[in-house]
């Protein structure tokens, strides 16, 4: 698939180096099972490429779930990620399958990676070496076959130089790295972007879309 077939059905818009490069990048990683680390700013459409790597790949049949690391909190993101055993903690009413569980087969996107607990990322680290994990509670060893894709706004080095993030995670998650630029860092696209947003403008209030000259 082009590169420009994939913005549209993506809805990307852009075209500078920076921002065609991350997406080739997704596309030529899409169909292995290499795990991907997106970094960028909030807001430069991390997700959007996660999709486009699910999309184009062999699981693209299979589940994708998207987990924010960063809003679940710290005392549940293990029974989340990896379930957990009926009376394993107070509030645990019935055992419950986690997303490694359930998502079997498909793509878990990680956002928000270097929000997540050190204890969790040792869990995590473990999926990604051995493709195991254990419920919350429980001692039985089960297997998973998901893909993993992490985001992140933050330097996840400086966070690993400030043992808030493990080493070897950081690694075994840097396989495949894509930086989404800023717009700040792709200047040459702002005149697309105001076209498209024109143009969307006009179609919703029945106008003519504004246009700029030259100057």
């Amino acid at each position: 698939m082009d590169l420009q077939s994939i913005k549209n059905r993506f809805g990307i818009i852009g075209n500078s180096p920076a921002l065609n490069y991350a997406l080739q990048v997704a596309t030529q990683v899409s169909n292995t099972d290499l795990t991907v680390l997106i970094s960028g700013e909030s807001g430069v459409g991390k997700e959007a490429f996660s999709h486009i790597i699910h999309s184009l790949s062999a699981r693209k049949h299979n589940p994708f779930i998207a987990v924010n690391c960063g809003a679940i909190p710290e005392g549940t993101i293990d029974s989340e990620l990896f379930g957990h055993e009926k009376g394993s903690f107070t509030g645990a009413v019935d055992s419950r399958k986690g997303y490694f569980e359930t998502v079997n087969g498909g793509t878990i996107f990680l956002d928000e990676i270097g929000e997540m607990p050190l204890g969790t990322q040792a869990r995590l680290l473990r999926v990604l070496e051995s493709g195991e994990f254990i419920r919350v509670g429980s001692s039985k060893v089960m297997k998973t076959d998901v893909r993993v894709i992490a985001a992140t706004n933050k330097d996840l080095l400086q966070l690993v130089q400030q043992a808030k993030f493990r080493e070897d995670l950081y690694y075994r998650l840097n396989t495949v790295p894509i930086r989404v630029p800023s717009l700040r860092d792709r200047k040459e696209d702002i005149f697309l972007l105001f076209r498209k947003f024109a143009v969307d403008f006009a179609e919703r209030y029945k106008t003519a879309p504004v246009q700029l000259d030259e100057e």
